[in-house]
């Protein structure tokens, strides 16, 4: 039942078999419908997922009321309005089901408790950090450095099933271009 979660961790970390059950053991599974949300503004996240099946999307709403994602999380990652949990503040953002799936989540409390009492817990953690911030720093560089085609281009060659797979309105607000440039610029492709 938790191979994908058992073979993500085994790929990250070295971990016993003894420990493996222990950390598996808080991990509880969650089917969500499409479009649920799992974490809306104001709330405290109080989980992390691990998508075993499904897509979530991590967005905010701009003083305007227009919908901006921040990130698309598919199978084998984990996600959580990162932020938030650090910090346990209220969250700014929403965690959504783009389609039905299917996860694995964990309590915060119970994921800091590993962190406690399995010690490669930690570099797991570390390596989840890592690429939350390489992604987002990099996001940042695109829209700093790069026009929209580039952006385009680069979601493209980089994670080509957003295009592919997700509705116009949420890839438009991901490159933060309107749904008729994204239009133009499919056609171009």
């Amino acid at each position: 039942m938790y191979k994908l979660l058992s073979a993500y961790i085994k790929e990250k970390i070295t971990i016993s078999n003894a420990d493996l059950e222990t950390v598996l053991s808080y991990f509880k599974i969650l089917k969500v419908k499409k479009n649920e949300i799992l974490v809306s503004p104001g709330e405290k996240p109080q989980k992390i997922y691990f998508i075993a099946k499904g897509c979530l999307r991590i967005f905010f709403l701009t003083e305007g009321g227009t919908e901006a994602t921040r990130h698309f999380a598919f199978e084998n990652q984990f996600a959580t309005a990162l932020v938030s949990f650090i910090t346990n503040d209220i969250s700014k953002e929403f965690v959504q089901a783009i389609e039905d799936t299917e996860l694995y989540c964990i309590w915060q409390s119970d994921f800091y408790e590993l962190l406690k009492v399995i010690p490669h817990w930690e570099k797991l953690y570390r390596h989840y950090l890592e690429y939350a911030y390489v992604t987002n720093t990099n996001r940042l560089m695109s829209f700093i450095t790069l026009d929209a085609t580039e952006r385009y281009r680069q979601l493209l060659a980089q994670n080509p099933r957003v295009v592919t797979h997700l509705p116009n309105k949420m890839v438009a607000s991901y490159l933060n271009i309107s749904q008729e440039t994204l239009s133009r610029l499919k056609s171009k492709a």
